[in-house]
């Protein structure tokens, strides 16, 4: 029974070892993908351009008069325009991260077969 038990491990070891690579390209690139999105989704909810862009025209603060508007005006162009380049920043981070991931076992492989 023992033998039996080494045989079984040995031979599920040695298809995880040949299916490892089909997985990561397949079901883990989906899951990685879907893992950048939702923090793309996360920094869109914190830094919330959309929302700046929609009370653009509205006074901060309850200042209705002139200086007031334009003031306020002109703080949130500068938010949104700030927002809207740290989420350009967010989103290359996520896309790097995601490069990250699907060039990881060619270098770590490149690095086994060439090591010095």
């Amino acid at each position: 029974m023992f033998i039996l038990i080494l045989q079984r491990l040995f031979l599920e070891a040695i298809l995880d070892v040949f299916y490892f690579p089909v997985w990561w390209y397949t079901k883990g690139a989906l899951h990685a993908l879907r893992q950048c999105f939702q923090i793309l989704k996360n920094g869109n909810a914190s830094l919330a351009p959309g929302v700046w862009i929609v009370n653009l025209f509205v006074p901060m603060y309850g200042q209705f008069d002139i200086q007031g508007r334009i003031v306020s005006f002109f703080m949130r162009i500068v938010q949104i325009i700030a927002r809207t380049f740290a989420l350009a920043l967010w989103f290359g981070f996520c896309s790097v991260l995601f490069i990250i991931w699907l060039a990881l076992p060619v270098v770590v492989f490149y690095g086994i077969v060439y090591a010095v």
